[in-house]
């Protein structure tokens, strides 16, 4: 049976939730910009895999390697 903490507690997470996304909707959205070299391997990335990926910070190699441990360690 809900009492009146209960109802206090959904009323303040209802107003928290509404603030972050106001927030979230506020923020100006941001360019994100690659790497030129590979965060794990320091190897450049070439300029293709960087206009098609905004943000990447690993070559193909490495994001596939990341991807695949990613995978068995998600089982």
């Amino acid at each position: 049976m809900a009492d009146i903490a209960d109802f206090a507690n959904d009323l303040v997470q209802e107003r928290i939730d509404q603030a972050l996304a106001a927030r979230n909707a506020a923020k100006p959205a941001l360019a994100a910009h690659s790497f030129l070299f590979c965060e794990n391997c320091e190897n450049p990335i070439p300029e293709g895999r960087r206009i098609a990926v905004p943000g990447c910070t690993q070559c193909v190699t490495c994001q596939e390697v990341d991807e695949i441990l990613g995978a068995i360690y998600a089982r």
